[in-house]
């Protein structure tokens, strides 16, 4: 699995989830997570929460830490086990350098108290499937009651780097771990 983190400011408006976008924007070609700081304001059209599109969710943010991952699988239900292995990965992180057990995880989103920290998202493509996951790094002027990574004094970047270098080893092992377990006959 490929990973790159984009030190441009990137705006996620939602298209980041069409296939191929990592490959478009920046070469990476066959699975990839890519890390980006940038706003969001996503789309009505990129709702891809059917309960969120329905309701016309409003999702925005002044400053995120983003990752897009691409998986060159059609399986949603295990894509939707990876988001959530990656969203533990950045709570555990997270509460690594918090030095405690501040954050929780529920669902896809993680929280401090009822605040919450991040947005999550997985969907399907023709050829793929697509996880979202943002951290709110600014908590001003968004929709819901947020904290971000400036409220515990975190660097984005640094986060960025040991969440995707986690979770390309997660899977590194899980791909070991495929061809080394032997069956039972």
């Amino acid at each position: 699995m490929k990973s790159l983190f984009v030190s441009e400011e990137i705006k996620f408006s939602g298209e980041q989830l069409f296939s191929h976008w990592a490959f478009t924007k920046f070469d990476l070609l066959g699975d990839n997570i890519v890390g980006f700081i940038g706003p969001c304001e996503l789309d009505e059209k990129y709702l891809v929460g059917i309960d969120y599109y329905k309701r016309k969710t409003q999702i925005r943010s002044e400053k995120m830490l983003h990752f897009v991952i691409e998986h060159f699988d059609l399986d949603l239900e295990k894509a939707i086990l990876k988001q959530k292995l990656l969203v533990s990965i950045l709570k555990d992180k997270l509460n690594h350098r918090l030095k405690g057990d501040i954050l929780q995880r529920w669902g896809d989103s993680i929280f401090d108290g009822d605040a919450k920290l991040t947005i999550s998202t997985v969907t399907r493509t023709k050829v793929s499937t697509k996880i979202h996951l943002a951290v709110n790094i600014s908590s001003l002027n968004t929709p819901v009651k947020t904290k971000g990574l400036e409220d515990y004094n975190l660097d984005a970047v640094e986060i960025a780097q040991v969440v995707m270098n986690q979770y390309r080893l997660d899977l590194r092992r899980l791909s070991e771990r495929l061809v080394k377990t032997r069956s039972i006959e």
